[in-house]
Parts: structure tokens; C-alpha cells; sequence
């Protein structure tokens, strides 16, 4: 551990505000008059870094005060005095060589690619029926070891939010929005709406706590062109429930994966057919409104076969992503490619 005693605690924020300083300095090198760098200063309203300037503010840290920092904070932090608070909380920096490793295990056999699979469903149903303890994702988060997650575990976890998306109402045909991090949730949130016979619309969630209200008063658009009858989201969002409701008349729930995984129900609709719809995809709204694209099974499997031809892939690949799950590369070509093939699949935040 390299936390510092707390007489160490001014010439740290003393040091923090100075990096920080040069940092902004670089960044704005024609500003003609750069900010004051507080440790109440805003990162990005007062200060002007952005997220990749954040990047290479947190590296700069680590290398400087030889720390290992939470990726979280990343996100989190809004404040120099929010980064000082985490670099309290860190650990000491590995020496050379000890950062763990990414790669994950060659699979000891060659699995065949589901030819004859008509849905994302009947994808998950073949791997599971001939192979249900291989690993398909390794998570990697702020601890040392990834989090495996087989294809037995991520049929089970979505069954289980499926049932419970039907207890809640979720009718066949409806669109239940997915509002989540990357993480097991949101596989099993992803898949549980499909098998409940609904239609997923992933929404990227906000970078920061702190913006949740901002970040869903500008998505609303999206939910109510959407006709999104549930939210599947952080607890958070509760706070802005009503809010939600007044602009989105057709929501009916806000819930979080584990509410519904805890519910009970009793069947699931027949399987959809290859023309159904797999799920929407939005544009982020930034230049006008959000607009989406109904991409049905059929769709999302020519394109991964076309794109497994191009570049001859097998299940003795691994794919190794940071890209978000709302984006169409991260949720397409690493998650759906990884599903689909039966590479491993190596995801960090």
C-alpha cells in the first residue's frame, strides 16, 4: 500500500493541483487566460478536460504519486478534490510485471458455429445445449481476477429476468429500455427481454452519478419514440421517476435486474422467428432527434457471418473489448461476434 500518513495529506492536494495545472496547460495551450486550478474546480465545465483528457490526468497520477487508481474514478470523479479522496483509497503500484494479465485461456476444443440458428436465442440454445461450461466473457474490473461468466450462467440469469420481466407486464412486441454499465446485468437484461418476447433499446448510461437526472431528461426522447413500457436501470434513476413518467406515457417501471431476477413467473412466450426484431439502435441525438433502426435476427446474423468469413475468425480467437455495449461495434462485432462464434470474449470497462 503506498496511502500516505495524514500529515502527507496538503503536499498531496498541493501536488494534485500542480499536475493538474500542467495538464490544463497542455490542453488549452492558446487559452489566453487558463483557469484557476481548486480542488473544488469542475474537471470538465471549469477546467475543460474531457474524457480523454481524464485518461491522461488518472495516468499521470498513477505515475506521479505511484499509485494503482479505481477505474471508476475515472467516470466518478467531478473535482480534484473528488480524485484526492480516491487516490486516499488506493493501492500501491505493481512492480514491473505484476499488473495482471488480459488474455484469456485458449479453449482446449474447437467449437462449430450454430449454421442453422435462426435467432440470438437459438444462438445461446446451441452453445448451451453442447457446450454449457464454456466460458464465454471474462469481466475485468477494478480487482486483479476477471469474472468468468459460462453460457450455463448467462441462459440462467436471463431466464430469470425474463420471467420477471413478464410478471411486471412486459407484453410480447414491447420494448423494454436498458440502461446499464457493462457487466453481467447487462447481458442477462439483454437476452432476458428477447426471451420474454420483448424488444431491447440499449440507452448509454451517464458517465457520472451526478448527471443521471440531465442524461434521462435527454433520453426521454428516445423511451417515448420507443414506446418503452420498462426501464431496466441503475436504483438511481428512481429519483427521477416522475420526471420519466410525465415525458414518457407509455413507462410503466422502473426497475433494476436484480428486482426482477427476484420475481417469479411462470412461462415464456415461443421464441421469435428470424424476422422479429432483435433490437432498436438509436442515435445519440446530438445533432437533432434521436432516430432509430430496427435490426431483426436475420440481420444481426448475416452481418456476424459475413464479418466471421471476412476476417475467417473460429472459437480459438479471443476478443479483447473496452468498447460500450450501446455502441454497435461494442454490442455487435465483441459481444454478439464473441456469443455467436464461441471466442471468448475479454471485457473491460
Amino acid at each position: 500500500m503506498t496511502n500516505k500518513p495524514g500529515g502527507h495529506a496538503a503536499a498531496d492536494a498541493e501536488g494534485l493541483v500542480a499536475l493538474i495545472a500542467e495538464l490544463v496547460a497542455e490542453l488549452h495551450p492558446d487559452a489566453q487566460r487558463r483557469p484557476a486550478v481548486e480542488l473544488d474546480s469542475r474537471l470538465d465545465k471549469d477546467l475543460g478536460i474531457d474524457s480523454l483528457g481524464r485518461a491522461e490526468l488518472l495516468a499521470r497520477i498513477e505515475r506521479r504519486f505511484e499509485l494503482r487508481l479505481s477505474e471508476q474514478l475515472l467516470a466518478s470523479a467531478e473535482t480534484p478534490a473528488d480524485l484526492l479522496a480516491g487516490m486516499a483509497e488506493a493501492t500501491g503500484a505493481p512492480a514491473a510485471g505484476e499488473r495482471p494479465s488480459v488474455a484469456a485461456e485458449a479453449p482446449v476444443s474447437v467449437v462449430a458455429a450454430p449454421a442453422a440458428a435462426r435467432t440470438l436465442l437459438e444462438v445461446l440454445d446451441w452453445h448451451l445445449a453442447d457446450h454449457p461450461d464454456r466460458v464465454h466473457i471474462r469481466l475485468y474490473g477494478d480487482g486483479g481476477e476477471p469474472e468468468p461468466l459460462t453460457y450455463a450462467e448467462l441462459h440462467q440469469g436471463a431466464r430469470a429476468l425474463a420471467l420477471g420481466l413478464r410478471a411486471a407486464g412486459l407484453q410480447p412486441g414491447q420494448c423494454a429500455a436498458i440502461m446499464l454499465p457493462t457487466g453481467r446485468d447487462y447481458f442477462f437484461s439483454f437476452l432476458g427481454v428477447l426471451m420474454a418476447g420483448g424488444i431491447p433499446v440499449p440507452i448509454y448510461p451517464p458517465a457520472r452519478p451526478s448527471q443521471l437526472e440531465d442524461h434521462l431528461r435527454r433520453h426521454s426522447a428516445i423511451l417515448a419514440n420507443a414506446r418503452a413500457a420498462i426501464l431496466i436501470t441503475l436504483d438511481q434513476a428512481r429519483t427521477v421517476a416522475r420526471l420519466l413518467e410525465l415525458r414518457v406515457p407509455s413507462l410503466r417501471r422502473i426497475c433494476t435486474p436484480g428486482e426482477l431476477s427476484a420475481e417469479s413467473g411462470e412461462s415464456l412466450p415461443p421464441g421469435p422467428g428470424g424476422d422479429a426484431i432483435a433490437f432498436l439502435q438509436y442515435t445519440s441525438g446530438s445533432t437533432g432527434a434521436p432516430k432509430g433502426v430496427q435490426l431483426t435476427h436475420t440481420n444481426l446474423l448475416a452481418n456476424l457471418r459475413a464479418m466471421g468469413d471476412a476476417v475467417r475468425v473460429s472459437s480459438r480467437d479471443v476478443f479483447v473489448s473496452w468498447l460500450p455495449l450501446y455502441h454497435d461495434m461494442g454490442l455487435i462485432g465483441a459481444w454478439m461476434g464473441s456469443l455467436y462464434f464461441a471466442y471468448p470474449l475479454v471485457l473491460m470497462s
